[in-house]
């Protein structure tokens, strides 16, 4: 991602600068100035260029008369009284996707009367947030395709880097995540999911770790018998967080589905699009992306992620339909379709984490069903939820962040849905309501008492094309959601 750094005024040498302004009648402020330098050129360029101040509108020159930078950019900001967080994020955004791959490898944004502090650090913080590429498997890229931009300079509100060195934190852990849902399978499987996180001990971060015999030792019988058709084998991984300095505090957990390649196993996915499974362990990247932010900003908040990790294969060994497995608390399921096995591998982890932490807050993500994307499309992810305050907690933190929500409802109508005539649960329902019918099954594993929400990200934790504040592919949806939820509610 891009280096961010703050100076109180633009060099003499800058080779890239960035103005902004907003609506309104005529320039203002430094880009008033340069329009002059230039002998009108700015004003004659936003004329021209139909440009009315839009937020992350950009008219460019190049080579200016009269100023010494070689590339002059003109960026609207939208009217300052609806200049917020989202906002700044978005022009930080536009500015980087214009010069990322421009040969350029520095920008000064000269922000000196236009932005607050907050303001310019959330700028920063949507450019380095754009600025992020995934392509260490691409060696043939030509050299107009690679990122060349390395460098993003805020001018002129130098009060700006405080608050900017926190997001910096957040974005790394969203860096975390998108690298992890980007790897393909054969690279990322539970046991180098483990590898890779094993470096979160340097911010501070306990990890445990749970291999096949131990979770066989506690009874998790529905995520091993996810994990049973693959040669890769399963793992069940905590990260702890506890930034209050006190022992007493109870953990908020978090927990994330970490399918980290789903064939739909015997019940088998179509060929095509197949590929596109390797994002379904979206929910744990996120749950350790977030565990990542919570450290590397010394969050003072106690909070305990867990990711149960397997890979769904077809082989001779796998489960099969019709199947019957014991979950770690003892209730029965009939697997009636092996596709839906996120919800059985999130039932033992869940159980496991409120029988060793004793949380009060239970969230849970999930890449968990095709239905949710139907009902919602790609601009919400789901929210279900047993208690109405943690549901609003968590609606208001992901519209701070520009991480939607939308809450669906559950209730015992719907519970009805799973009752098997074998067993104590079948794993599916009908085909009406799935995301229902799938969080439905996972509040059955809910301890009394304890608050519970469940995410449903199958729709945003992967984009087809680019947005504002990420490329193509892994948005890292739901670091910074739960990095808000968790400032929010839970730190002094």
């Amino acid at each position: 991602m891009l280096a961010v750094s703050f100076l109180p005024a633009v060099p003499a040498d800058a080779a890239v600068l960035v103005l902004l302004s907003g609506p309104g009648d005529g320039l203002a402020g430094p880009a008033a100035a340069a329009d002059a330098a230039s002998g009108g050129a700015l004003a004659r360029a936003a004329t021209a260029a139909r440009f009315e101040g839009e937020a992350g509108s950009i008219v460019e020159l190049l080579a200016p008369a009269g100023l010494s930078c070689q590339r002059l950019l003109l960026v609207g900001t939208g009217p300052a009284e609806k200049l917020d967080a989202l906002t700044a994020e978005r022009i930080g955004g536009a500015i980087t996707a214009r010069l990322l791959t421009s040969g350029e490898t520095a920008a000064h944004v000269d922000a000196t009367g236009v932005l607050n502090p907050e303001q310019a650090a959330h700028l920063a913080h949507g450019g380095q947030l754009r600025s992020w590429q995934f392509n260490p498997y691409r060696t043939r890229l030509k050299d107009k395709q690679k990122p060349s931009l390395a460098q993003l300079v805020v001018v002129g509100v130098p009060d700006a880097a405080g608050p900017h060195a926190r997001l910096a934190a957040i974005a790394g852990g969203v860096a975390r995540t998108r690298t992890l849902v980007s790897e393909p399978p054969n690279i990322l499987y539970p046991e180098s999911f483990v590898d890779k996180a094993l470096d979160l001990a340097g911010l501070g971060v306990e990890l445990i770790v749970l291999d096949d015999a131990e979770m066989r030792r506690l009874g998790m019988g529905a995520l091993l018998g996810v994990a049973q058709g693959s040669v890769r084998p399963a793992r069940l991984l905590a990260m702890r967080w506890n930034g209050t300095g006190r022992d007493d505090v109870k953990p908020v957990v978090l927990v994330g589905k970490g399918v980290t390649f789903d064939t739909g196993g015997i019940s088998l996915k179509p060929a095509a699009g197949m590929e596109d499974m390797k994002w379904d362990m979206g929910g744990a990247g996120a749950v350790t992306g977030a565990m990542h932010a919570l450290a590397a900003r010394q969050a003072k908040a106690h909070v305990i992620g867990v990711v149960g990790l397997v890979e769904n294969m077809p082989d001779g060994n796998a489960q099969r339909p019709g199947d019957v497995v014991t979950t770690m608390n003892g209730q029965t399921v009939e697997v009636i379709n092996t596709d839906a096995e996120g919800r059985l591998v999130l039932c033992d982890a869940i159980w496991w984490a409120q029988e060793t932490f004793e949380p009060e807050v239970v969230v849970d993500l999930a890449t968990l069903t095709g239905a949710i994307i139907i009902s919602l499309g790609h601009e919400h992810a789901g929210l279900f939820a047993n208690d109405d305050g943690l549901a609003e907690q968590l609606r208001s933190a992901g519209a701070a962040v520009g991480e939607k929500l939308w809450r669906m409802p559950i209730g015992e109508a719907y519970d009805k849905l799973i009752d098997s005539d074998v067993a104590d649960i079948k794993n599916v329902g009908p085909r009406e309501g799935g995301s229902i019918s799938a969080a439905q099954f996972i509040g059955r594993f809910i301890k009394p008492g304890v608050k519970w929400a469940h995410l449903d990200v199958a729709g945003t934790v992967w984009a087809t094309k680019p947005g504002a504040v990420h490329d193509k592919g892994a948005t890292g949806y739901g670091v910074r959601l739960l990095d808000r939820f968790i400032a929010d509610n839970f730190e002094g």
